[in-house]
């Protein structure tokens, strides 16, 4: 490849989102669809671009992501952090704004297993006396 690339990978609960950077217009493209049609939901595009917009890199760059596992929002907490990371493997500079704003951590909740003889982790059946 020609243009430098610039990748890292980001996880959110069972998601795990490979992000590639490369210089551009601001391109977002995610398992071969664009951004709009992938994420339709507006808050999961702004997590999506806050990376960006805390570094004021705005449209510099195209991102091409391929995401597994988990939901839609999932997926998109893992491109952010993803983004994040790769901006960092950019300029090295970047990285106190972006821990500042909370984008270089790993969000480590994940959901609790469920339990034998419960229906769910917590919720337990009903109890008889008699």
């Amino acid at each position: 490849m020609a243009a430098t690339q610039y990748q890292a990978i980001g996880r959110r609960k069972t998601a795990v989102a490979r992000v590639y950077l490369r210089p551009g217009s601001g391109n977002i493209v995610i398992n071969k669809k664009p951004l709009e049609e992938y994420l339709p939901t507006e808050a999961r595009q702004r997590a999506l671009r806050a990376p960006f917009v805390v570094t004021e890199t705005n449209g510099q760059f195209d991102v091409l992501v391929n995401a597994k596992g988990g939901g839609l929002t999932g997926q998109a907490e893992a491109t952010q952090l993803g983004i994040a990371r790769a901006l960092v493997e950019y300029n090295e500079e970047l990285r106190k704004p972006l821990r500042d704003a909370g984008f270089m951590t790993r969000d480590p909740r994940m959901v609790e297993r469920k339990k034998y003889g419960q229906p769910k982790a917590r919720k337990r059946f009903q109890f008889s006396k008699r």
